[in-house]
């Protein structure tokens, strides 16, 4: 949209009225700690803080102040005090933050206060949701907050950072202000047919066309690899009866995540482990050996492991490498997202030494 600013403005269309009324939530972990940080946003930001500290400080600056209760004037805490007029806040609106001393109590008393001064409890997310509805975000970036704050690796964190630094959004932004010179370039063939205009501005107009149509094509076609990141890259652990998958997991996972046992049909269910694999989260499951049974139970576990070995994005067949004939079984999920690992090599038969020829 015109006078926009980059990244934000293709979504203006669809944003809901500002907020009017005030809300405060604790920005930091429930539970005991140093500092627990208490947010404020809304009109009544101001006024709550100035009966709290007694006055506000400077804009953008940390004061040291003793926050009191308005109605009984009973101490609460000392507590660093910051004071951020709109629209130069996280929010767009007034906002002010309480860094207090991390325990329950201080906690509580201090919400309690901001209570009785008519401000409520923010919903989930409502703080991003602000930002969003003063143009402080966009949706990308909205996006990016939740996924930076649940963050658990280290490629996750990069790509919910560049997202919130505005990366895809001004990918977007770029696409809809290429959608709009062609519009207006259609519009004018179609409004003034009789005009002499040059006849090379539909085969240009079609030409465009087709390049962002192609561009826009090949970014969804990315074969998922955002969520991949985001959920978690499904790998499945399949092969025969004691091959020693659960034993893979439990090395995989640096801990007794799966019983082990000598005896075929340990594993009855499948068994996941999240795992930071060189940053990128990969979720590791471990299935029920591959092989007929009357058992209902253990065939109940194969059907499962069958499952979940066609939905994983990569399979390891585990196999034991005294049987190779084994390995035939990976031959029902062929290609290179099934990748074949020989287990208990050190056990396999070793073959006879020929002697040297003299």
């Amino acid at each position: 949209m015109p006078g926009a600013s980059p990244g934000k403005g293709y979504f203006l269309a669809g944003r809901p009225p500002p907020a009017t009324d005030t809300i405060y939530a604790p920005a930091t972990a429930a539970g005991r700690a140093a500092i627990a940080i208490i947010r404020l946003s809304g009109p009544l930001s101001g006024p709550a803080l100035q009966a709290l500290a007694g006055k506000l400080p400077p804009p953008r600056v940390a004061r040291h102040l003793r926050l009191s209760d308005p109605a009984s004037g009973e101490g609460l805490d000392d507590a660093l005090v910051l004071w951020f007029p709109a629209p130069h806040s996280l929010t767009g609106e007034d906002v002010a933050e309480l860094h207090l001393h991390g325990s329950r109590a201080v906690v509580a008393a201090v919400m309690a206060a901001l209570d009785r001064q008519g401000l409520r409890l923010a919903e989930p997310g409502e703080f991003t949701r602000r930002a969003f509805q003063n143009d402080k975000l966009d949706l990308t970036q909205a996006e990016a907050v939740a996924d930076l704050a649940a963050a658990e690796t280290e490629a996750q964190r990069r790509q919910a950072l560049r997202q919130l630094d505005g990366h895809l959004g001004r990918l977007y932004e770029g696409w809809s202000d290429r959608l709009l010179r062609l519009l207006a370039h259609l519009e004018a063939v179609i409004d003034f047919p009789d005009e002499e205009l040059p006849p090379e501005i539909e085969a240009r107009i079609a030409a465009e066309s087709g390049l962002l149509a192609a561009e826009i094509a090949r970014h969804l076609a990315d074969d998922h690899r955002g969520e991949r990141l985001r959920d978690g890259i499904h790998v499945a652990i399949v092969g025969p009866p004691n091959a020693g998958k659960s034993s893979l997991l439990n090395q995989l996972a640096r801990r007794e995540a799966a019983i082990t046992s000598p005896f075929p049909g340990t594993t009855r269910d499948v068994i996941e482990v999240a795992v930071d694999l060189a940053g990128y989260p990969v979720v590791f499951a471990d299935t029920a050996g591959l092989r007929e049974s009357a058992d209902p139970i253990e065939a109940e576990g194969r059907r499962r492991a069958v499952a979940r070995a066609q939905s994983a994005e990569l399979r390891l067949f585990v196999f034991d490498a005294g049987c190779p004939e084994d390995a035939q079984g990976a031959a029902q999920w062929p290609g290179p997202d099934t990748i074949l690992v020989a287990n208990k090599i050190d056990l396999a038969p070793k073959p006879p030494i020929k002697p040297a020829p003299a």
